[in-house]
């Protein structure tokens, strides 16, 4: 948690739930994890229980102290829509957000369909409907991470939800996601990054450049994070080195009057 962030997308991260358990192959080396776990049965440490799934109620209400208009990834350090998680908390989690206007908030899972369902059963919002389900305030965001395109369900989940902006984050990418128009529909950003760490495993550039592609040809913004840790040419020299430079230029677009950056 932290109104800094390193994460080049965002601008803060506010973690009420800390932990997970891995789904799916982008899980594999989760960096969270990776973290957690060194301070495991440290007395007193926030991750003193490791990557083992928690709730923090009494941070609640941090983002509504945080004055300064920001983009907020919400539980960068877990899932909010984790099967562990119970309904009401995620209630109190969105009424936060809700409350916290002056903010972004960009909520990313992998558990979409649970998302999917909780969004257009639970949440309630008058103003307008899409398909007959009332929309989330414009300062919540919805996401769903996309490793290959044999995940690209949970893209075919997030279309369902009553989010005013919807994104993918697309990393680590290890497999081509073909996007094309039926999967752009109703998508406001798009994230793309190889993976980074020892462990990494390569990204094929070819996969990046064809989702920059499709992004261009379907107008909807696109955003390089990183190549991770091996280079454009296939070699290992780290995430610095690697940079993020894609087709000659770096890729920072965001979604059309996000209203908090210059």
């Amino acid at each position: 948690m932290s109104l800094q962030s390193n994460i080049e997308w965002t601008d803060a991260t506010w973690n009420p739930v800390t932990g997970c358990t891995k789904i799916s192959p982008g899980c594999k080396n989760c960096y969270a994890e990776t973290f957690a776990e060194r301070f495991r049965g440290v007395p007193g440490h926030p991750y003193e229980q490791g990557f083992d799934l928690k709730l923090w109620p009494e941070r609640l209400e941090m983002p509504i102290r945080w004055k300064e208009p920001k983009m907020i990834f919400v539980n960068s350090m877990s899932d909010l829509f984790h099967e562990k998680v119970p309904d009401d908390y995620i209630a109190r989690v969105f009424d936060v957000m809700c409350r916290a206007n002056h903010h972004i908030f960009q909520v990313l899972t992998k558990r979409s369909e649970r998302m999917m369902n909780w969004t257009r059963d639970n949440y309630r919002f008058v103003n307008s409907r899409l398909n007959g389900h009332p929309m989330l305030p414009r300062n919540i965001w919805l996401g769903v991470s996309v490793e290959n395109h044999k995940y690209a369900s949970r893209i075919r989940d997030l279309q369902r939800t009553p989010a005013r902006v919807r994104f993918l984050s697309v990393e680590p990418l290890l497999g081509p996601v073909h996007l094309g128009p039926s999967y752009l529909k109703g998508i406001h950003w798009v994230i793309v990054g190889g993976e980074s760490g020892h462990k990494a495993r390569p990204m094929n550039p070819e996969w990046a450049r064809e989702i920059q592609r499709d992004c261009l040809s379907e107008s909807v913004p696109f955003f390089f994070k990183q190549w991770g840790t091996f280079d454009s040419n296939g070699n290992r020299v780290g995430k610095k080195a690697a940079g993020r430079i894609l087709n000659g230029q770096t890729w920072d677009e965001l979604p059309v009057n996000v209203g908090l950056r210059s």
